[in-house]
């Protein structure tokens, strides 16, 4: 993700970034963190925001194409069934370990 949004809260940026994570691509946390204008130490922090513009009324925020920077998606018992379903919408392959197929050609 090279684009960088100017002139708002970072918040602000990561939310419209993630959102603008197209369907069949992927991104990290750190790559949302970097392109909202902080470092990757912000990525950390990143959830909290997404999880926070849900609870305010922010619809279609695409979590599942929110990945580890190893490639690595997050799947709990909660939305294991959910989130692998639209993987498999999406054309996003995951091997064994849950890591994304091919994640350097499809990261966006």
């Amino acid at each position: 993700m090279k684009r960088i949004v100017r002139g708002k809260t970072f918040s602000e940026k990561v939310v419209e970034l993630a959102c603008s994570v197209p369907m069949g691509r992927v991104t990290t946390y750190g790559d949302l963190a970097r392109a909202a204008g902080g470092t990757s130490m912000a990525s950390q922090g990143i959830s909290g925001i997404l999880g926070k513009a849900e609870k305010g009324g922010v619809k279609g925020i695409p979590w599942h194409r929110i990945i580890y920077s190893d490639g690595r998606v997050w799947l709990d018992d909660e939305c294991r069934v959910t989130r692998l379903k639209l993987y498999i919408k999406e054309g996003i392959k995951l091997d064994e370990k849950n890591r994304v197929v091919d994640f350097d050609s499809i990261r966006f």
